[in-house]
């Protein structure tokens, strides 16, 4: 599962986003929550590149210098951003090849603005910057492989798709757009440009199908952490009601312009927080 990604890319410095990540995070033990801490920062720093208004090609090479760090990392020989990541791959397993998934994601936004990607794509994108997140995070929580794999990638899809429909608006003011090609088309929408696809009437019917498709991944994690410990899926649970609690707003709200913002309530916060991290 993504930490607190936001479009566009992941927006891992987000305030509002940060805050039920640290939340979630503070409950777990200290080794834990230090590993958890490295690769949100990692994260943030990847991030940071791929959405700074640089020059494109700067940006890559940047996003290029850290592909080249996180080899030396596995190769023993850890730059100093990366020194303190080496009892953390080691104690949890991190793997060298999601940390370059989650740089590949970034990198996506780069070269050019994502524009009604096709949906492969788009799944490679959430993916890339969610599900790469989750697969080094349940490593992470200590939760079994094969359902920690499957439940990065269910829940980092539907945290990812809550963050692409919440964000509609905040995209297509950077130039970006996230909504699936196929799904547009399927509306009768045949542009890309994302000032005028937000403004289309038939919005709600390229969103809605969206939202169900991150509904079905919600349920899908639901049960792969039913069936887990519950001190391993703590963290993650607190996130997907989180999330899951924004799709619900959203749904509620609807998606025809004009869209005001949805935001979980500082008590629905808590609620989720008290309820989940302490059982």
């Amino acid at each position: 599962m993504t930490l607190e990604a936001t479009s566009p890319g992941a927006n891992y410095g987000s305030t509002a986003s940060g805050s039920s990540f640290y939340a979630a995070m503070r409950i777990l033990p200290r080794d834990q929550r230090e590993a958890m801490f490295q690769i949100y920062s990692f994260c943030r720093q990847v991030d940071d590149i791929a959405d700074s208004h640089g020059p494109r090609d700067e940006r890559l090479a940047a996003l290029q210098e850290w592909r080249n760090d996180i080899d030396a990392l596995y190769r023993g020989h850890p730059p100093a951003r990366l020194a303190d990541y080496v009892a953390s791959v080691k104690t949890f397993g991190l793997k060298r090849e999601d940390f370059l998934a989650i740089v590949d994601g970034m990198e996506m936004d780069v070269p050019q603005d994502i524009r009604a990607p096709d949906m492969a794509t788009l799944d490679l994108y959430c993916d890339r910057v969610a599900s790469a997140v989750g697969r080094l995070s349940v490593r992470v929580f200590g939760m079994p492989e094969e359902d920690g794999v499957l439940l990065a990638h269910h829940l980092g899809r539907a945290l990812q798709l809550t963050n692409i429909l919440r964000d509609l608006d905040e995209d297509a003011g950077l130039g970006r757009l996230y909504l699936p090609r196929e799904a547009l088309l399927h509306a009768g929408i045949t542009s890309n440009d994302p000032s005028r696809v937000i403004a289309e009437r038939a919005l709600p019917k390229v969103c809605l199908p969206l939202a169900q498709r991150a509904k079905a991944h919600f349920e899908k994690s639901d049960e792969i952490m039913a069936r887990n410990k519950r001190r391993a899926v703590r963290a993650p649970r607190i996130m997907s009601k989180y999330y899951h609690a924004i799709l619900d707003l959203l749904l509620e709200r609807g998606f025809a312009a004009p869209r005001t913002p949805v935001r979980v309530s500082k008590a629905s916060r808590i609620a989720i927080l008290l309820r989940y991290a302490f059982f």
